[in-house]
């Protein structure tokens, strides 16, 4: 009578917690309007009747990035603005490509958790908690890693050859900044980032000149 009673219990916790934590849909889907214009909880839909199988369906991340540039990656994005189906869902994925040395630098999503999944390469991949504890891996060929929302974290191709991954987020938004461009692809004055960075005035000079800032 005991185990039953215990049993019991749990299963209405479970279900309390369901209720609790998965979100409530009144539809669906809601496949993005791209004529529209997004809010905060993401695009408007569009309507049922105007939709078919192709809807649902995104073809491109075949395709390789180009990586002929000053970092050595490229990310394909299908975010609901390429990739309109995801909307609302709270899914997107990205493509990586990373050259031999190619890396994707510091930078968080503010609006999502990351998994990462190396299809091709060798990956040295990482974040850093709210609490300065650095979590580092070396990747490779069906190894995933997970990036909480949020925290500063990096992708680096540290093979001879060119990386490829997949990126899955659990947002069809998940946002994107990338600290050195933030700083230094920007207007943001010099003097404030020697301030705040400590680094000298050459070098943040030298860092504007190569990402293009000003200031």
């Amino acid at each position: 009578m005991a185990n039953s009673n215990i049993a019991s219990l749990l299963a209405i916790v479970l279900v309390l917690c369901n209720f609790g934590f998965e979100p409530s849909r009144a539809q669906d889907f809601c496949v993005a309007d791209l004529s529209s214009e997004i809010t905060p909880s993401g695009y408007p839909c569009k309507a049922a009747t105007s939709l078919s199988s192709d809807s649902f369906f995104f073809t491109g991340l075949e395709a390789a990035g180009n990586v002929s540039n000053n970092i050595g990656a490229a990310v394909t994005p299908p975010f609901s603005a390429q990739f309109p189906a995801v909307n609302g869902l709270g899914v997107s994925i990205a493509r990586l490509d990373l050259a031999p040395n190619g890396v994707i630098p510091l930078h968080i999503h503010p609006a999502g958790s990351e998994i990462l999944l190396v299809d091709k390469g060798v990956i040295c991949a990482g974040f850093i908690s709210s609490s300065n504890t650095v979590y580092s891996k070396t990747l490779h060929k069906g190894d995933i890693m997970v990036f909480p929302r949020g925290l500063l974290h990096y992708q680096i191709n540290v093979g001879k050859h060119k990386a490829i991954a997949f990126a899955s987020f659990s947002s069809p938004l998940p946002g994107l900044q990338i600290v050195p461009l933030s700083l230094f692809a920007s207007n943001l004055p010099s003097s404030v980032i020697e301030k705040t960075t400590f680094l000298s005035d050459g070098e943040v000079k030298r860092l504007k000149a190569f990402l293009g800032g000003s200031g």
